[in-house]
Formats: C-alpha cells, structure tokens, sequence
C-alpha cells in the first residue's frame, strides 16, 4: 500500500497529526518529549483512495536519550520505505535548529515532502507559517491537528503527490487478518517476540522497563494466512504506574485485548508466574477471548527442561498456577533465538480450526443429563437449578476466531452458582475441548408459569422464545436436570 511517513522534532504535534488523519485515537498525544519511539502504522481513508501513515518518534533536542539511536533508526526505515513525507514543524515555537537540519537531510532525499506548519489554531496564526519558508518546501501547509483545521486541503495534496496504487492492491488484501495481540508485564519479551516473528527489527527492544509505549500494530503474512500483529505496552499493577504516560500506555494494551481475535500471554520462564501474570490472564478471560501462553525465555531454563519429567514440572506448575485459563495451549520457546515459531503459529492454527467444531444437540444434551443427574447442583434458597434444554447455535459475525456459544434453556439462573458452572464447563471440555477457546455460556429462563394460557380460552399458546420440554420428568430433586 501506498505509504506516508511523518517525521520531525519532538513535540510538534505528529502523533496529534497522525491520529487526526486515521480518525482514531491510535498514537499517544502527550506533552512529554519522546513518547512515541516505535514506528506506529495505519490507514487514513479520509482522501480519494485509502494510504498508510507512519508515525515515527522525534527527532534532535527534547528527544528521550535513552532511546535516540534506535528511533533514529526507525525513522530512518520510515523514510526509506515511504512514497512520501510529512515534515511537521511547530508553528507556535517558530524555527529552529533542529528544524533546519531535519530539512537538510530530507532534501537529500529522492522521496516527495510536504511541510506541514502546526498549532496554527487561531486567526492571529495565520502569519506564521511564512517563517517556514525559508527551508525550501513549496507548498507549506498550515494545519491545526488539535481542531481538524486544513487536514482535508493536506490530504488533497497528498492524494495528488503520490503515486497510483497498483489495480491488484486491493486483491492482495485478501479477508480480514487475524488480530493477536501480544500482551504481559513488561520486560517478559513482547517486543523480542514480535521482532523473531517478523524476522526484523521492527520494535524497539531494551531491558529499560516500559520500552513500548504505544499498542503498535503491524501486518504480518505467513504463508497463505494474513496477520495484524498487536505489540503492546507492558501492563504494570495500578499502583507502580508512575507517569501520565504509562498509564496511556496501559490502557491502550487493555484495549488491544478487548479488540483482538486471539492473545498471546508472554510469561517469563525464568522467573515463572507473577501475580500480575494473573490478572492479565484475568482480563483475558473476562473478555472472553481466545488465548495461547507463550513461556519465553526456554533458553535460561534449558536444564530444567533438558528432560521429559523437568518440561512436565515446568508445564504442570504453569498450568496450575493459571488453571482459570486451562484452555489456553501453551508454547516453549525462546525469542532471543527465534526458535520454535513455527510451533507457536501451528498452535494459533489450532485454535482457529477448533472454532470451527461444533458440539450436537443430542450429545449437548445427554451430556448435561448425565452430569447433573451424577452430581446434582446445590440447593439455593430451597430450590436447585435446573437445565431444560441446550443448544450451540451457528456463530455471529464473520470474525476469525469465533468462540463457541451455548445456550442452557433453565428454571432460574440466578440459581446457578459459578463453582457449578466450571463444573458444567469442565464436562463439556471433556467431550469437546476447544482448545485455546473459552466457552461463552448463555442462559435463558423459561416464561413464567401460566404465562402461556390465553385470557379468552384459556387455551395454551406458544410464546416467543418458550423452552422445550425438560429432559426427563419431574419425580424428585435428585432426577431434575
């Protein structure tokens, strides 16, 4: 795809520019220098027809010291694989230096530029985008990010500067890729890992906690199958977090999990699971999305796992520690070596294909028979919970991974304590495991009783939605379902 890459010094108003382009809250805009460092991707479709955007990190004074060599370095890839590029100056702060020499260097450049003068927000800014001028763009473009004033004239000229996309653009897009988000605490290798997928430095890697601010998605292709790779932030406890900017951060990884298909938990397998380990699996599972567990760093724990029973021990522990995400496969590998990938993704693929299997209604049903007739569930209030009927319907949407459905026609199902339905769940896993899948269990309550006798004959009617007949008659608690 046709792409754009804005660059530029620190705190001038680009990832603002970014996300006003693309129409979403993708980058994240703050007031401290060097925020962004990865280099951020997206589609803006605000023109005639549909361009990638790259946001890059600052570049000179103000930038973070930490990290100046390698967002060089991604700026410099920006540039090199862009159609075109938006240098973004600060209207307000005037020209400076660093300005000066960023426009050196794009003029040696082969690629089109376009100057962009920002914060331009108020009629009595209107003069000083002339400053600008002395650094050789024609046209300069005065634009307010913050307000969304001169973004469509901007958008026209980038429309009319790049090149025609090619007519099978369009096929190569294929279906919708499947979206995995990457999440854990930080420094367990999210971004390492990210990088031996892709085979490339494509995200910063560093041992300084909180490396990865921004969720950065990235297209990935292997094979026949299309990917969105989503690199996300390290997610720290609430009370750790120390900066502004960390918390965007968090947030914006929380937010990849609600939108993936499928995540992958990074666990260090040095250090084992965390308790922070834990509550991310526990967003994962309250957000009813497909899961595998990626145990990284097999490399530091090779003599525990140099046998059969040491790999079983690490395993079991694991699966113990985070037996509310029993369902969840789980990989050893190692991204510092890049080994064991294709293991990971047959695992993902597995998760995929089991999607597609469906449990009957006749099995669904003798199975529910037989588990609460051996192991009725308690008594609550004097009354037991009781299941009418259970079917799978056909799965909503066209989403990549669509996770299983079940719907358990029941008298109450406030009556149902959740112990009881893990023990439902764990029974229906034993008959179909879907793996990597969580089970999203729907419970419908029959009608009243005497809801379904017509006022005039008394008569009874059909009401929408009305439960089957149970399973077996009503002779005692013990023999309900």
């Amino acid at each position: 795809m046709r792409t754009v890459a804005i660059v530029g010094r620190p705190n001038v108003g680009k990832s603002a520019l970014f996300n006003r382009l693309v129409q979403e809250r993708i980058s994240i805009v703050h007031d401290q220098p060097g925020v962004t460092r990865d280099r951020i991707v997206a589609v803006c479709r605000r023109g005639r027809l549909p361009f990638q955007v790259v946001d890059t990190g600052g570049i000179g004074e103000g930038a973070d010291a930490d990290f100046t060599e390698q967002v060089a370095m991604e700026v410099d890839i920006a540039l090199e694989t862009c159609d075109l590029t938006l240098f973004v100056v600060d209207g307000q702060s005037g020209l400076t230096p660093v300005d000066a020499e960023i426009a050196r260097r794009l003029r040696r450049t082969a690629k089109p530029v376009l100057l962009v003068v920002n914060k331009i927000d108020h009629l009595n800014h209107q003069t000083l985008p002339a400053e600008f001028a002395r650094l050789g763009f024609n046209p300069v473009l005065a634009v307010s990010a913050e307000h969304d004033l001169g973004t469509l004239e901007l958008v026209d000229r980038v429309d009319a500067l790049l090149p025609a996309p090619e007519p099978e653009e369009r096929l190569k897009q294929g279906g919708k890729p499947m979206r995995i988000a990457i999440v854990g605490r930080p420094n367990v290798g999210k971004s390492s890992l990210t990088n031996a997928i892709l085979q490339d430095r494509r995200t910063l890697v560093s041992a300084v906690s909180g490396t990865t601010r921004d969720a950065v998605d990235i297209p990935y292709q292997r094979g026949e199958q299309q990917y969105m790779l989503v690199d996300t932030a390290g997610i720290r406890p609430k009370a750790k977090r120390s900066e502004a900017v960390e918390i965007f951060s968090v947030m914006r990884s929380e937010a990849s999990i609600e939108r993936a298909d499928l995540c992958c938990l990074v666990i260090d397998a040095e250090q084992g699971v965390t308790g922070q380990d834990k509550r991310i699996g526990g967003l994962i599972v309250a957000a009813k999305k497909p899961c595998v567990i990626v145990l990284n760093k097999a490399d530091l724990i090779e003599n525990k796992t140099a046998n059969k029973e040491g790999l079983r021990e690490v395993l079991d522990n694991l699966k113990e520690d985070l037996r509310f995400l029993a369902y969840a496969p789980v990989v050893l590998l190692s991204a510092k070596t890049g080994e064991d990938m294709d293991r990971l993704f047959k695992r993902v693929e597995n998760v995929r294909e089991a999607a597609r299997h469906r449990i009957g209604t006749g099995p669904l049903n003798r199975l529910l028979l037989t588990a609460m007739t051996n192991h009725p569930p308690a008594l609550k209030s004097g009354r037991r919970f009781k299941v009418l009927y259970g079917t799978q319907p056909e799965p909503k949407g066209n989403r990549p991974i669509p996770i299983p459905e079940l719907v358990l026609f029941c008298n109450d199902k406030g009556l149902l304590e959740d112990s009881y339905r893990r023990f439902l769940e764990g029974r229906i896993r034993g008959v179909e495991p879907w793996e990597g899948l969580p089970i999203d269990l729907h419970l419908r309550e029959r009608p009243p009783r005497g809801a379904a006798r017509s006022r005039k004959g008394g008569s009874k009617a059909t009401p929408a939605g009305k439960a089957p007949k149970p399973l077996v008659r009503r002779r005692s608690d013990k023999g309900r379902v």
